[in-house]
C-alpha cells in the first residue's frame, strides 16, 4: 500500500474524542450513589480522577522501581540529594516519585516548598528567567534546607530555555534542587544532563499494572471480566496512567466491562479486525484490502494510525518467512 493511497483523515479521531466525551459524561449518575453519607473531604477525594486518587503518597508505594526509590531514600538520609533527571515513557511513575520525594522532605505542607511546571506549556526562556529564577532566589519563612523545582516534560523546552536553565542550576544549587522529568532524554542538552543524577523509568511490568488495577477494581466496585482485564493490560503497554484512565472511562459507561467494552471505549481496533486486515493484505488484491480498511474506518470510527500499529504488533506474533515479514513491516512503515 502506498502512502498516497492511505492518508490519515481527521474524522476517525474526531469520532473517538466525541465518544470518550459521551462516556465520561455518564459518570455523574454513578457518582451520586456513592456521595450519600460521605464527609466533604471524602466527596472531594472520591471525585478525583483515579490516577490522582490512587497516586502513591510515599516512595515505598511507588510501583516497580524499588532500586530508584531506595537510592533516592539514601540520598535523603545522607542529606545529599542531587539534581535529578528522570526519563522514560509516560505513565511509568516519574511524577509520582518526585511528588512522593517532596512529601518525604517537607511533610503535608510540601506544596509551599515546590514549584511545579509543565515545560510543554511554558517552554520559553521567559519562564526560566521569571518564574524559576524568582522561586530559586526566595526562601520559605521558618524553614531550612532547599526547595524543589519540578520541570515536567522538560524535553519540550527550547534550546535557549535549556541554556538559561543550566545557568540557574549552577547559581542556585545551595537553595534549590531541580527535578527534571522527560520522555526523551536525548532532547535534554548534555550540559544539563551532566549536572543531574539520571534515572531511567522503564515501562511497568504487566503483573505490576494488574496488581494495581485489581486493587482499584476492588475498592471502586468495578465489574471487570477476565477478557476485559486482559484487553486493558494489553492496551496500556506498561503505562499505569493509561490503564487507570481507561478503566475509569469504561466504568462510567458500562456496568460490565468486557473485552469489547474496552476496545469500544478507547476507540482502538479489535484484534479480530486487525487479523482481518493482515490476512487481506497477505492474500487479496490492493483494491480489496483498501476497501476493507476504508469500511473499518468509516463504520467503526477507527483511525488509520491505530490500524497500522495493530497490524505491526500482529505481524510479530504469526509464523512467516523472515523475508515476508521484513517486506510487510517495511511497507507498513512507508504508510505510517
Amino acid at each position: 500500500m502506498t502512502q498516497e493511497k492511505m492518508e490519515i483523515d481527521s474524522e476517525p479521531m474526531t469520532t473517538k474524542l466525541n465518544a470518550m466525551s459521551t462516556l465520561m459524561a455518564s459518570a455523574k449518575a454513578k457518582g451520586k450513589e456513592k456521595s450519600n453519607g460521605m464527609t466533604k473531604l471524602e466527596e472531594e477525594r472520591d471525585g478525583l480522577p483515579w490516577v490522582e486518587k490512587y497516586r502513591p503518597n510515599t516512595l515505598d508505594e511507588v510501583v516497580s522501581h524499588q532500586d530508584i526509590t531506595n537510592t533516592i531514600e539514601k540520598f535523603i538520609e545522607a542529606g545529599r540529594l542531587p539534581h535529578l533527571l528522570l526519563y522514560g515513557p509516560p505513565g511509568t511513575g516519574k511524577t509520582s516519585t518526585v511528588l512522593a520525594l517532596a512529601r518525604r522532605l517537607y511533610g503535608p505542607p510540601y506544596r509551599k516548598h515546590i514549584l511545579e511546571l509543565n515545560a510543554s506549556d511554558d517552554r520559553g526562556i521567559d519562564v526560566v528567567r521569571d518564574q524559576i529564577k524568582s522561586f530559586a532566589m526566595t526562601k520559605v519563612l521558618f524553614s531550612k534546607g532547599f526547595k524543589l523545582v519540578i520541570l515536567d516534560e522538560a524535553d519540550m523546552m527550547t534550546q535557549a530555555a535549556q541554556s538559561a536553565l543550566r545557568r540557574v542550576i549552577e547559581t542556585h544549587t545551595k537553595n534549590v534542587r531541580f527535578c527534571i522529568l522527560c520522555n526523551y532524554v536525548n532532547k535534554i542538552t548534555p550540559a544539563i544532563q551532566s549536572r543531574c543524577t539520571r534515572f531511567r523509568f522503564s515501562p511497568l511490568p504487566e503483573k505490576e499494572v494488574q496488581r494495581k488495577v485489581d486493587d482499584v477494581v476492588e475498592k471502586e466496585g468495578v465489574n471487570l471480566t477476565d477478557d476485559g482485564r486482559a484487553a486493558l493490560l494489553k492496551l496500556s503497554k506498561g503505562d499505569m496512567r493509561r490503564a487507570l484512565n481507561v478503566l475509569q472511562a469504561c466504568h462510567a459507561a458500562y456496568d460490565k466491562i468486557d473485552e469489547m467494552a474496552v476496545y469500544t471505549c478507547t476507540g482502538n481496533p479489535h484484534p479480530r479486525d486487525i487479523e482481518r486486515v493482515v490476512q487481506s493484505m497477505m492474500a487479496d488484491e490492493f483494491g480489496t484490502s483498501y476497501s476493507l480498511i476504508t469500511s473499518l474506518k468509516l463504520e467503526k470510527g477507527l483511525a488509520l494510525q491505530d490500524l497500522i500499529s495493530g497490524a505491526y504488533d500482529f505481524l510479530q506474533t504469526i509464523e512467516m518467512p523472515p523475508s515476508a515479514r521484513v517486506y510487510l513491516l517495511d511497507h507498513l512503515g512507508s504508510c505510517e
